[in-house]
C-alpha cells in the first residue's frame, strides 16, 4: 500500500470520535503532509504509520497520537515562532513547520546523535529550514527569542525560568510537569499555570553535561536526590514528632 494512503489512514484513525486526538484542520493537514517514514529508522519502517512509539539513541520517539495531542494543545497560528525543546528525531518539528513555516521553527536537543539524526531526517522530509541545535533545553535558545510557543517534550518539576522569560508577551509554554505523576501544563509569560491538558508520561528534562544515549542515564542519581529532598521537606511536623517519640520509647524500654 502506498505511504500516502497509510498516512491518511493513520490521521483518520486519530480523528475518529473514539480517539479524538486530532480536532483542528491545520493539524490534520499537517500530519497528512509530513512523511513520517523519513523519521523512522529502517529497522522500524513497518511501524512508521502505526500509532506506537519507539526508542532512538536513548530517547523515546513519540507515537503519532502523542505528537497530535501536543500540537493541538499548542494552538498554533500561521507564522508563529516556535521553539521545541527535545527535538528527538525531528518529527514533531516537521509537523509544526508544516503549520507555521519551517523558518519559524527552532529545536534543541542535548543529545548530539539525535541532533544529527533530526537534521538528516528533516532534510530528507524537505523541512531543512528548521534550525536544530545541540543545547541545554532548560536554557532555551535565547538567540532567536521571543517565541510565540515553546513546547517541551520532557518533564520537569517546575517550568524552567529561562524558557518562561523567552516567551513573547502573548506566548505559551507547554510542558509536562511532575515526577511520577505528570500533567501537560500551559504556562504564561508571567509563569502562571493557565491550563492543563491531562496526564502524560515523559522522560525527565536533561541538563548540560547529561546525555540520554549513555548506558545508564547520568541524571538518575541527581533526580533521586532531588525527589528525596522534596519528599523529606514535605513531611509535616507531627510525622517527625511521631518518629522521635517512637525512637525514645524503644530507648526507654531497652534500658
Amino acid at each position: 500500500m502506498e505511504r500516502a494512503v497509510l498516512r491518511d489512514d493513520m490521521v483518520a484513525s486519530l480523528e475518529h470520535e473514539t480517539k479524538g486526538w486530532i480536532e483542528t484542520e491545520s493539524v490534520s493537514l499537517a500530519m497528512r503532509a509530513v512523511p513520517r517514514h523519513e523519521f523512522v529508522p529502517p529497522e522500524q519502517g513497518e511501524r512508521a504509520y502505526t500509532d506506537c512509539s519507539f526508542e532512538r539513541f536513548g530517547s523515546r520517539v513519540l507515537a503519532p497520537s502523542t505528537a497530535a495531542r501536543l500540537i493541538e494543545a499548542l494552538g498554533l497560528a500561521p507564522d508563529s515562532s516556535v521553539l521545541i525543546v527535545g527535538a528527538g528525531v525531528g518529527y514533531t518539528a516537521a509537523v509544526v513547520a508544516e503549520i507555521v513555516g519551517e523558518h519559524n521553527v527552532h529545536a534543541v536537543d542535548i543529545t548530539r546523535r539525535l541532533v544529527t539524526d533530526a537534521r538528516r531526517n528533516l532534510a530528507a522530509a524537505e523541512y531543512g529550514g528548521v534550525l536544530v541545535d545541540c543545547h541545554d533545553g532548560s536554557e532555551g535558545l535565547v538567540e532567536y527569542a521571543p517565541y510565540d510557543r515553546i513546547l517541551v517534550e520532557a518533564a520537569a518539576i517546575n517550568p524552567p525560568g529561562a524558557l518562561v522569560r523567552q516567551l513573547a508577551p502573548e506566548g505559551r509554554l507547554l510542558i509536562p510537569l511532575g515526577t511520577n505523576s505528570q500533567t501537560l501544563t500551559q504556562v504564561s509569560p508571567d509563569g502562571d499555570r493557565t491550563a492543563e491538558f491531562g496526564r502524560v508520561a515523559f522522560d525527565p528534562l536533561l541538563i548540560d553535561g547529561e546525555q540520554g544515549d549513555t548506558i545508564e542515564r547520568n541524571r538518575t542519581l541527581r533526580e533521586d536526590r532531588e525527589f528525596a529532598a522534596r519528599e523529606s521537606a514535605g513531611r509535616s511536623g507531627w510525622e517527625h514528632d511521631w518518629i522521635d517519640w517512637t525512637r525514645s520509647q524503644h530507648t526507654h524500654d531497652y534500658r
